[in-house]
């Protein structure tokens, strides 16, 4: 189940020629329930893509009824004709569903450079067929995940039901994997009848102890969209706290799913620093540790070694004691007050790689997840798509 999971949305998949594969390239979630609330993040990279100029506007007065999103490519830096593609492509879905453009926000990824008049009228010419195609079954919300994938090597979805309402989900990414307010293109549903400002709200909440933390390569893209629509059509108003719960386990199960994906990662690596005197410490330490090379190579080549971990928390600014720094891998204590615990070589390795710092300065703690990309892989693959 996913994006029609919640009652009020409709959702299509279907191949415009956009892929030389011919798979599945170009998708829609509408939301036909009597709300239209919508809230959104987005990329903060300062290149930003057409669609998230566009989305961006579009979605500022808390309103949307539809997403139109397409793989095949990224419509970034195509100029004014790629601006006015992504327009383009809002009137038309819009005429076809009988709503205003401003109505409808659009996504795209792909390779960046792409854009032009075929990319255009393979889109346009295609939005009938994909209107038409809509419907509310889990098929239907099924095949929209499918067209948006691009390196993806599955579809990843969510599905969740609370006490009087439901929440969906559709996820793509497997490289360009940083932070920035959002990564890689989601798009989130619920019936739940509440407010635009808590839903909201909600998603930054969620987004900043979820995909704000996914930090696989480093590499953030130029199109990250996040997107929460609400339908209003369980008629159920949860609590801003209960609605929060919710929308996070959906995104923390979305950047999971995301995570185990990462293109050319050999182990998917947890990383989490408790005993932190703030939140914000806790997610320096473990960002600063994911993002070290010669953590990772010694990951990569199963070598728990600690002290590249300590040596790591010494360049952050976070409160702690360099002589009070305990370390765990995979549940083995390999450090304790700074100084060596259990031998290394009881740690067993295997796809999931469990880091744990303790900075013994407080009581707050976070979790970044990364990947060990190969060297060759990253040389071979220089050219990310979006």
């Amino acid at each position: 189940m996913t994006v029609t999971h919640p009652q009020g949305f409709s959702a299509a998949g279907l191949t415009v020629g956009l892929k030389p594969s011919g798979k599945p390239d170009l998708a829609l979630v509408v939301n036909d329930g009597p709300a239209d609330a919508v809230a959104a993040v987005y990329t903060s990279n300062r290149c930003k893509a057409n669609p998230v100029l566009w989305s961006e506007q579009a979605s500022a007065d808390g309103r949307a009824r539809a997403v139109v999103l397409n793989s095949g490519g990224a419509n970034c830096y195509t100029g004014e004709f790629g601006f006015q593609t992504t327009h383009l492509t809002a009137e038309r879905a819009a005429a076809l569903l009988g709503v205003s453009p401003v109505d409808v926000l659009v996504c795209s990824t792909g390779l960046i450079g792409v854009g032009g008049q075929d990319f255009r009228d393979r889109i346009v010419e295609g939005l009938p067929g994909l209107v038409e195609a809509a419907g509310a079954e889990d098929a239907h919300g099924r095949s929209a995940a499918e067209a948006i994938m691009t390196t993806d090597t599955v579809a990843k979805t969510v599905a969740l039901q609370r006490e009087g309402y439901r929440v969906g989900g559709m996820a793509k990414g497997a490289g360009m994997l940083a932070p920035g307010l959002a990564t890689m293109l989601v798009v989130l549903t619920t019936d739940a009848a509440v407010d635009q400002e808590v839903l909201d709200r909600a998603l930054r909440a969620a987004t900043s102890v979820s995909f704000d933390r996914l930090d696989t390569d480093g590499c953030m893209s130029t199109n990250d969209t996040v997107i929460l629509m609400s339908s209003g059509a369980s008629g159920t108003s949860p609590s801003e706290a209960e609605l929060t719960e919710a929308i996070t386990q959906a995104c923390l199960d979305l950047t999971g799913q995301l995570h185990v994906d990462a293109e050319g990662a050999h182990h998917d690596i947890a990383i989490t620093t408790r005993g932190a005197a703030t939140v914000a410490d806790a997610v320096t330490v473990s960002r600063a540790v994911g993002r070290s090379n010669l953590f990772k190579a010694a990951i990569f080549g199963e070598d728990p070694n600690w002290g590249r971990v300590v040596a790591q928390v010494g360049v952050t600014d976070a409160e702690f004691e360099p002589t009070a720094i305990d370390v765990a891998i995979n549940g083995v204590q390999v450090c304790t007050g700074s100084t060596p615990d259990a031998d290394p070589e009881q740690v067993v390795f295997s796809r999931r790689v469990d880091v744990v710092i303790d900075l013994h300065a407080g009581e707050e703690s976070a979790t970044v997840w990364t990947s060990d990309l190969t060297h060759d892989y990253v040389e071979e693959n220089s050219a990310y798509s979006t």
